[in-house]
């Protein structure tokens, strides 16, 4: 029923259009193409976010995935050999999200092919996924008439089912030193970034427990060689099942920063946003139980997973969605070594072809 052939194609057109995050413009202009072109109506909001409805029975089952990609997403080049996809040089494949784009393309548009029943569907392909889910927080899910729905964004072994994944805090961080030339009179200086890496030395990162993890990942600061820095800033991220550990997690953070920065006579500003909240589905709901049923009829047992990173479930569960996130079976996420099978890519559109059959 799904032509791999066509599949493969979309994906590999898919992920040579650049589109990181709040660049979407381009790669939301091609897929609406594609959505128009198997004669789908499609709104475009604000931001890009896409919406695209599929005639048929009963109440529409809603088929989510995201459209932009983390860095370095700029000229990928893909290859595709011994039945996998990979990136040719240093940037990622961007399997992470637009695998679940091309399955959900071909697997509507094979649905509609061969003419049989089929269950009324709405496509939400989404913008700014990679920081914090932006782009679902930013949709106006009162547009849906759909109530239950499948996200196709998660990686390992295709057909596991992510039953719970955590919150998230974002810090926007600035250290403030004191300026001083440093070869004349570092001592009137105050050097922001050794109150930052003071302050990072300190601070518990990483895997906190087996619900939490915090991570520093992006530094700025300094302009030359010879002036002691003044200004640093750092952005960084804590998550956890628990919103309790997320609170005193983020606390830690926050009070290694004030310590190192009172201890050199500096200043600091701290920005925490709450990006997202957790959830827990339970492995009866009707949603996971059909997504089950159709893997079990594709002679592959379900497996259930908890998460460390975040989908557009969490902002689509909290809307009172029931949508659980099943894997399209990419690897090495976030890396420039990410690769899929082409043979889970073809899984993919047949889950979502399945999911469609009435």
């Amino acid at each position: 029923m799904i032509n791999q052939e066509r599949l493969l194609a979309t994906f590999l057109d898919l992920v040579q259009i650049d589109n990181p995050s709040r660049g979407e413009a381009a790669i939301a202009a091609h897929i609406r193409g594609l959505l128009e072109s198997i004669g789908l109506a499609v709104e475009e909001d604000a931001v890009h976010n896409l919406l695209a409805r599929v005639p048929g029975d009963g109440e529409p089952l809603l088929l989510n995935a995201h459209m932009d990609s983390v860095a370095p997403c700029h000229g990928v080049r893909p290859i595709v050999a011994d039945g996998v996809v990979r990136s040719s040089g240093d940037t990622v494949l961007g399997a992470d999200d637009l695998a679940g784009v091309a399955a959900i393309i071909e697997g509507v548009r094979s649905t509609l092919e061969h003419g049989r029943p089929h269950r009324a569907a709405e496509l939400l392909l989404t913008v700014q996924e990679e920081i914090g889910l932006s782009g679902a927080a930013a949709f106006d899910t009162g547009k849906l008439q759909a109530r239950t729905g499948v996200t196709l964004d998660s990686g390992g072994d295709f057909g596991g089912i992510t039953i719970a994944a955590p919150s998230q805090d974002s810090l926007h961080v600035i250290v403030t030193g004191r300026a001083a030339h440093a070869g004349v009179a570092p001592e009137r200086g105050i050097n922001a970034i050794v109150v930052a890496a003071q302050a990072l030395a300190a601070m518990p990162l990483g895997r906190i427990d087996s619900e939490t993890t915090a991570n520093i990942g992006i530094i700025k600061g300094g302009d030359a060689t010879n002036i002691v820095p003044e200004r640093v800033e750092l952005w960084g991220e804590a998550r956890s099942h628990s919103q309790e550990k997320l609170s005193e997690q983020v606390g830690a953070m926050v009070a290694a920063l004030e310590n190192a920065a009172s201890a050199h006579g500096g200043s600091v500003r701290i920005e925490v946003t709450h990006k997202y909240d957790a959830y827990q589905l339970s492995e009866d709901m009707p949603i996971i139980q059909q997504i089950a049923a159709a893997l079990q009829a594709m002679e592959f047992e379900p497996t259930f997973h908890v998460s460390g990173g975040g989908s557009d479930v969490n902002v689509l569960s909290q809307r009172g969605l029931q949508i659980a996130n099943v894997s399209v079976g990419y690897r090495e996420i976030h890396s420039t070594g990410e690769y899929i099978a082409v043979a889970d890519l073809e899984r993919s559109a047949e889950l979502v072809a399945r999911l469609l059959a009435v």
